[in-house]
């Protein structure tokens, strides 16, 4: 077992949330998610970002809209719904739960490694 593939799921497994959060301050160009997982070391790639954006929107969660770009075609720029602001606030908590859960068996048992 490769401990990146590991580490890979494991920021594949909380990138809804990731993504979530950031669209629940403001609206967003998909590069500019991209860019900005990219910087806190989230790293995804295009082909991982669209089809997850596609079925948050599809869920109801996310919509978009279309805004004339200076510098080619139109660009989508997407936001958080009313629902999908309810669920961020439901992940808002089961995060801080599995986090206090995990902080708890990481002091418990890994603090003799």
């Amino acid at each position: 077992m490769r401990v990146d593939n590991t580490k890979a799921q494991m920021r594949k497994g909380i990138l809804e949330y990731c993504i979530l959060s950031m669209l629940s301050t403001d609206d967003a160009y998909a590069s500019d998610i991209i860019e900005e997982l990219k910087r806190v070391k989230m790293i995804v790639v295009e082909g991982t970002l669209y089809p997850l954006l596609t079925r948050l929107k599809n869920a109801g969660l996310l919509t978009y809209r279309w805004e004339e770009s200076t510098q080619g075609p139109p660009r989508k720029y997407y936001s958080l719904t009313d629902k999908g602001s309810f669920f961020l606030k439901e992940l808002d908590q089961g995060w801080i739960e599995l986090n206090e859960a995990v902080t708890m068996i990481h002091k418990k048992f890994g603090a003799n490694r």
